[in-house]
């Protein structure tokens, strides 16, 4: 390496007057070799990853209560637990990741990934949700494969491209041969450190993820100038021509102005072009019936079945390459979008519902067509979608938008402003019928 090092550092300066030496060839095949993707460092545990007040504006009091599960109730003592192991890499196998690698609070909980990176660089097929108001979620995973955050928090310990160990119990066994776990698992849970504690720990901790108190909740609270002209604009156009409701909105009458979802599944188009989804289903059917957990799990992680969505956890055709509706709070700050991580920017997003999608995808959801958004409009509801960004992330989303605004101005692949005033197209059967 020092070779090569040396010869491009001549190079860079002059070219030479003669042909340069050839490098060692072990010196080129290291230089030309693929460079297998690393895990960034495990994030400290910063101010931004300490439990979030119940008082900021907008917090729902009453879903937050009911949030909370009978057979894991919260205490300090059992929220600082989990969030040191939150941040500890010896879950791991290898002992380079952790739950922060993937959701980092400087980063609103996610890792701005397409795909996550786990131990020795193995890569996945999805990307990392933020852990930011999970608590109110009422499925977990982009598939929706686990309904608890207990359940989330042990799947990516066990399996092989996230955190890599053979088992929880393994996972437990690793940090009960520290002494300090050793004492606050019995100061807790009143037993030494085992699997159902181990993750019961790090969903409490997560439960104190909430995250409102943003330019939008102000104005909701009766701050008439809490957020500007033209995300006033993006509300309207959200809830009306752009029919983002349709989703991310719990009923058409009364807007919900909470969670922005409707904790559903939806085909809207990612993916279903680059998989043959078919051929995928039917080799799913047969793991699907196995009713093996962490099997599936894998399979929604490792491989190309990660595409069909919904349907590995269901085996029902409609949900073919189905996904869940995300929360849009903090959405600017928790991209690449959609959960293969496939959209940089917001306008990317927008672009992609406004053409209406769809071609060659007989499973669409009904409520996706084109929406004849005009550039104004979409720079109205980008507005709107930049206000749902919490106090705590102010300065990070100004930055974002700032990247995002001067993005869009040179690279929109999505855009296709024909399609996006055209009519819907027709919808093609599915395969079969």
């Amino acid at each position: 390496m020092l070779v090569v090092g040396a010869a491009t550092l001549i190079l860079g300066c002059e070219r030479a007057s003669k042909p340069a030496s050839p490098a060692p060839q072990a010196a080129l095949d290291e230089a030309t070799q693929q460079v297998t993707p690393k895990a960034p460092p495990i994030p400290e545990a910063g101010p931004l990853a300490r439990p979030k007040s119940l008082r900021q504006v907008g917090v729902p009091d009453g879903a937050t209560r009911a949030a909370i599960p009978t057979d894991n109730p919260q205490t300090p003592e059992k929220i600082a637990l989990g969030q040191r192991l939150f941040f500890d890499g010896g879950l791991s196998a290898d002992g380079t990741v952790a739950c922060s690698t993937c959701h980092d609070p400087a980063n609103a909980f996610t890792d701005g990934r397409p795909a996550s990176i786990g131990i020795k660089g193995r890569v996945g097929q999805r990307n990392a949700p933020t852990i930011l108001n999970a608590l109110y979620n009422k499925t977990q995973f982009w598939d929706g494969r686990v309904k608890t955050l207990e359940e989330q928090a042990a799947l990516p310990i066990v399996n092989p491209v996230e955190m890599g160990q053979p088992s929880l119990d393994a996972a437990a066994a690793r940090i009960a041969a520290i002494e300090e776990y050793q004492q606050a698992f019995r100061r807790v849970f009143g037993r030494p450190p085992n699997g159902p504690d181990l993750v019961r720990a790090i969903a409490s901790y997560e439960r104190t993820q909430l995250s409102f108190d943003s330019p939008f909740d102000h104005f909701i609270a009766g701050d008439k100038n809490a957020i500007d002209g033209a995300a006033k604009r993006g509300w309207e156009i959200f809830n009306t021509r752009g029919r983002c409701n349709k989703c991310h909105a719990l009923m058409e009458i009364k807007r919900d102005v909470t969670n922005f979802t409707d904790n559903d599944f939806h085909n809207i188009g990612i993916g279903i072009i680059r998989h043959n989804v078919v051929a995928l289903a039917r080799q799913a059917v047969q793991l699907i019936n196995s009713g093996d957990a962490a099997a599936i799990d894998r399979a929604a992680i490792q491989t190309d079945m990660s595409a069909l969505g919904r349907f590995l956890i269901t085996k029902k055709e409609p949900d073919t390459a189905s996904f869940k509706t995300p929360n849009l709070r903090n959405v600017l700050v928790t991209g690449p979008y959609f959960h293969d991580g496939s959209q940089e920017t917001l306008w990317d997003v927008s672009d992609h519902y406004n053409k209406g999608d769809g071609l060659q995808n007989p499973y669409l959801d009904v409520d996706i067509q084109p929406l004849a958004l005009t550039e104004a409009d979409i720079d109205d509801l980008v507005a709107f979608l930049a206000s749902l960004t919490s106090a705590d992330y102010k300065e990070l989303g100004v930055r974002e938008l700032a990247r995002q605004r001067e993005l869009s101005r040179t690279n929109r692949p999505q855009r296709d402003t024909a399609r996006a005033f055209g009519p819907k197209p027709p919808r093609p059967k599915p395969p079969g019928r």
